[in-house]
């Protein structure tokens, strides 16, 4: 198969990365830049990155403004008592920020409505055996 095919091929699939409760503006160049930044950020408990793990519920681009924008991530945790808490909203905000055109991220965590395996990708939950 060439890479071309290969391409095509998991874009055919690429909604099955989509967890279904997600708000986010899907057309905007940023998008799949801060999608690929969220990919790889893995909840150290979960073998599942927390953007197919469910755990963004949105994300918003602010308008151009000297040649930069904001982006404001709104996400959850598996629990709050998650041993991370205090340490993921930075793992976001640094995975987001080094990105070209992105002026300032703001993390805003919410535990409402709280996480469960329902707002999980399917892809995440094909990865830990749980199939709804």
């Amino acid at each position: 198969m060439t890479q071309v095919e290969e391409k095509k091929e998991d874009e055919n699939y690429d909604y099955l990365t989509e967890p279904p409760m997600l708000e986010g503006p899907r057309e905007d160049p940023l998008w799949p830049l801060i999608v690929a930044a969220l990919k790889e950020i893995y909840d150290p408990e979960i073998p599942v990155n927390i953007y197919e793990l469910g755990l963004i519920y949105g994300v918003a681009i602010a308008d151009e403004k000297d040649g930069v924008r904001d982006v404001v991530v709104k996400m959850t945790l598996t629990s709050p008592g998650c041993p991370v808490a205090q340490d993921m909203p930075g793992w976001v905000q640094g995975a987001i920020l080094p990105i070209d055109g992105v002026g300032g991220v703001e993390v805003d965590m919410v535990w409402d409505p709280p996480w469960d395996p329902s707002l999980m990708a399917e892809t995440a939950k094909m990865q830990l055996n749980m199939f709804m």
